[in-house]
């Protein structure tokens, strides 16, 4: 990559972490519905440009995909209902997973592989246990199947655990918060600011991960665990 390449997408990143950071601020500010819709996709969207600006191969562009579905799913959530926002969500988790899983590590510890079976029916019983009605529960159980299918093959991949691993766990445990402020805790204090660091923390860490790692190194070789 040319050296302007590159210092484009250093301000493409740099532009990613203050969109994130500053939306914050907003949910204090009396903006427009459309403008603060637009700066709450802005930080993971710009993410995904970064991504884009890097990719080189199908797996960079798979995780360019997964980032505009992710981001685009923050937008739907706010624009159209939280259905809406699931499913594109779920489509997101299913592209990242078979990224992950054309990335597969060539050997796993007892810790990654104990972590990449317990974690389906832990989640889907936490989701289930939290969900308001049947309803909510059936399709909450099938969004969080997918959900900890992304984040078990993440941490069976080959891309770094201390960024691509521990971000998407960030993502489960932000939608575990999601189901606690939809059902039991609607108004537990902070629960907004943790879901949302929880969230663009995790989009952050498992972009770099993914891109940093098939910059250096290009597609499918080993990787160490860390």
């Amino acid at each position: 990559m040319s050296q302007r390449g590159e210092k484009l997408r250093q301000i493409v990143l740099v532009a990613a972490l203050v969109a994130g950071v500053s939306y914050v601020p907003t949910w204090w500010l009396s903006l427009p519905p459309g403008v603060e819709i637009a700066w709450k996709g802005a930080g993971v969207a710009l993410l995904a440009l970064y991504a884009g600006l890097s990719a080189r191969n199908l797996d960079g562009w798979l995780i360019t995909i997964a980032l505009a579905l992710s981001s685009l799913g923050d937008v739907v959530l706010d624009a159209v209902g939280a259905l809406p926002s699931a499913l594109t969500f779920l489509a997101a988790d299913v592209v990242a997973t078979a990224l992950y899983l054309r990335n597969r590590r060539y050997a796993l510890t007892p810790g990654q592989t104990l972590l990449a079976l317990v974690l389906a029916p832990v989640l889907i019983a936490i989701s289930y246990l939290l969900a308001p009605d049947p309803w909510n529960a059936s399709y909450r159980s099938i969004y969080t199947l997918a959900l900890a299918l992304m984040a078990g093959t993440a941490w069976t991949s080959r891309f770094p655990l201390r960024r691509t691993g521990i971000g998407s766990l960030m993502l489960v445990a932000a939608n575990i918060l999601l189901f606690v402020r939809l059902g039991p805790a609607p108004h537990a204090p902070g629960i907004n600011l943790a879901i949302w660091s929880l969230y663009f923390g995790g989009q952050t860490l498992v972009c770099l991960g993914v891109t940093e790692t098939l910059k250096e190194l290009g597609p499918r070789p080993l990787v160490s665990a860390f």
